[in-house]
């Protein structure tokens, strides 16, 4: 009975880290997202340089587009965070976007290490479940 208990107490375990491994990993997807968008901005930024006026279709709202011109390319607004945002030239809006790069390649970093520390973990505690069940397996065997 205690042999149950314990392999109970580990397979909830078990699920309690692949919950949190399924958590993570949809903070991985929402990085990485992020990291396109940067690299997206990065490849605008380049596209527009030096150039007077450019055509370009500009959001309006629910998914929909109208074409327009943006006729100073100079001055960009980057967001820096918590809803704040700051007027740039090309060059200052590169250095703010290399940095948040770098931070979120830095969080990146950080979430696939959990995600593996959980993997490891959870293979832990399978393979604890494992033995557990061979050997609740073996008494039954000897008892018959």
């Amino acid at each position: 009975m205690e042999d149950q208990q314990r392999l109970n107490s580990i397979l909830n375990e078990m699920n309690a880290y692949g919950q949190q491994a399924e958590l993570i990993q949809q903070q991985i997807e929402l990085i990485r997202a992020s990291m396109a968008e940067v690299d997206a901005l990065f490849t605008t930024l380049e596209d527009i340089e030096g150039k007077e006026s450019v055509e370009a279709f500009v959001p309006v709202g629910a998914g929909s587009f109208i074409k327009g011109e943006l006729k100073s390319t100079d001055e960009i607004i980057v967001s820096i965070g918590a809803g704040l945002a700051v007027k740039k030239d090309a060059d200052g809006a590169r250095d703010i976007l290399e940095g948040q790069k770098e931070s979120l390649k830095d969080s990146l970093d950080k979430m696939l290490a959990n995600l593996q520390q959980c993997s490891d973990i959870v293979a832990n505690l399978q393979a604890q479940a494992e033995q557990i069940a061979a050997a609740a397996q073996g008494n039954m065997t000897q008892t018959r």
